[in-house]
């Protein structure tokens, strides 16, 4: 059994296309995404932007992911690109994860209105959500973003954030150590003490001074 750690990118469909956002409100624009092995040791990794069908890139996303439409002229739609991200994985042998909900949701509502043949439940029956099992771990009644979740593993964030293959290699580098009990809490045991006598935000500030301006997703 292999592990996929997933991350993607997602652009909103134009508002005036109301028929289509019954159904869809978002595009994958990107798939980032980490293969690891059976000890969680990454053997692979796939990226692919993908071109929208139902909206240009808005600025607010260039600024954000800093994908443009220059970006995406010449790349294939989601159909061609979700096959190809399957193919890579190699079958159903595998879990899949990803840093929150977000991403499975986008992927049953984008194949439900583009790939309506494909089996997306069983994909997320296979799909486990990494940010909720951190979050339980620690006691975290609120979801740390995948940034701080990094940061508060005393680890710097390896690349840049809000690029697909970053996030997923990073988000993999959580799954990875959670695997280890020992190592884990020794890791964050620092943030479970302060978790103890203060509020969630006060005690990483005072922890992790660059946390300072925690955000939650």
């Amino acid at each position: 059994m292999v592990h996929i750690v997933i991350d993607l990118e997602m652009n909103p469909v134009q508002r005036n296309l109301k028929d289509i956002r019954r159904f869809l409100l978002d595009e994958v624009i990107e798939f980032g995404a980490v293969k690891l092995d059976e000890n969680y040791k990454q053997i692979s990794e796939f990226q692919c932007y993908v071109k929208p069908q139902f909206s240009e890139i808005t600025k607010h996303i260039t600024k954000l992911t800093g994908i443009t439409n220059e970006t995406v002229a010449d790349k294939n739609t989601f159909e061609i690109e979700f096959e190809k991200f399957f193919e890579w994985i190699g079958g159903w042998d595998m879990k899949i994860y990803s840093w929150s909900a977000s991403d499975i949701k986008q992927l049953k509502n984008e194949c439900a209105y583009k790939l309506p043949n494909f089996d997306v439940e069983r994909l997320e029956r296979q799909w486990i959500d990494i940010q909720k099992e951190f979050d339980d771990r620690i006691g975290l009644h609120n979801s740390l973003s995948l940034k701080y979740a990094v940061g508060a593993m005393n680890r710097d964030f390896e690349g840049t954030a809000h690029t697909a293959l970053a996030d997923a290699a990073n988000a993999a580098a959580i799954l990875a150590l959670m695997q280890d009990d020992a190592a884990f809490f020794k890791t964050m045991q620092p943030v479970i003490d302060m978790l103890k006598p203060k509020e969630l935000s006060q005690s990483l500030g005072d922890l992790f001074p660059e946390l300072s301006k925690l955000k939650f997703d």
